[in-house]
């Protein structure tokens, strides 16, 4: 029997794949998501959390970053 699930390939940095692992991990979306770890860079997700994890990282980029002061 054959089992399909609906998902994104997604490819990224290793830094930033552990990051989704780690908010898989801990369920900080309210659930996993995380369908497959295929290798160092690509992971296969749940398509429906796309927009909630991006926004989840465009906010972890936004604390990481800094404004340039003007001169």
């Amino acid at each position: 029997m054959v089992n399909v699930t609906k998902g994104v390939l997604v490819e990224c940095d290793p830094a930033m794949k552990q990051f989704l692992l780690h908010l898989d991990e801990k369920n900080a979306l309210g659930r996993k998501f995380v369908i497959q770890d295929l290798d160092d860079t690509h992971l296969f997700i749940s398509s429906d959390i796309i927009e909630i994890l991006q926004t989840r990282i465009d906010d972890l980029m936004d604390k990481l970053s800094f404004p340039l002061a003007e001169k």
